[in-house]
């Protein structure tokens, strides 16, 4: 251990002051030698338990590693799963959406194209009621009444019937005819 120096007391004489601050100044080299060995010994001991316990301290910082990568790596896994059922979730509701969409347009569309048969219906029943052409309700109406007075009159309603249809038909017939060559004179006449 490293001892403090005593001062030299101002009483003492030069010489013994100058015997005494050698003799002080051996003792202090001495000291410094002493302790640069105790230093220099403590650095080996240090260096050979280092050496000793150094294979059991690097096994222990393994361990240690491997234990935190576990860690780790599970939180990672978990945030990986989190994140892939919000993503699972979110594809989910856009294909609900998409779904909601498409059932929309399909009852739109459906819609549009039912507005149009009407359309065109109504307009094709127009042009044959022009035509003269009876409607499928006034022919029923017309089967009926035709069978109401066969049955008072007690005769068969199909040689009744048939002899209706012939004389629709060229009832029919006739008024297409008759349109026909209406149109052939309205074009010649645009020509002239």
């Amino acid at each position: 251990m490293v001892t403090k120096l005593k001062k030299p007391s101002t009483n003492q004489s030069s010489k013994a002051a100058f015997e005494s601050s050698s003799a002080a100044g051996a003792h202090l080299a001495q000291n410094i030698k002493d302790s640069a060995q105790q230093i220099w010994l403590a650095g080996l001991g240090a260096f050979s338990k280092a050496q000793a316990e150094g294979g059991k301290v690097f096994e222990a910082l393994v361990k240690d590693g491997m234990g935190l990568q576990r860690k780790t790596q599970a939180a990672a896994e978990e945030r990986i799963a989190e994140a892939t059922g919000r993503m699972t979730d979110m594809a989910s509701g856009i294909t609900a959406k998409a779904a909601g969409v498409a059932t929309d347009l399909t009852a739109k569309a459906t819609g549009q194209w039912d507005k149009l048969e009407t359309i065109f219906e109504d307009r094709v029943a127009k042009a044959l009621h022009k035509l003269g052409v009876p409607t499928a309700k006034e022919v029923q109406a017309l089967m009926k009444r035709v069978d109401e007075l066969s049955r008072q009159s007690g005769k068969s309603t199909t040689k009744v019937v048939s002899k209706k249809a012939v004389v629709a038909k060229k009832a029919v017939t006739k008024t297409a005819n008759n349109v026909v060559k209406a149109a052939k004179k309205r074009v010649t006449a645009k020509k002239s």
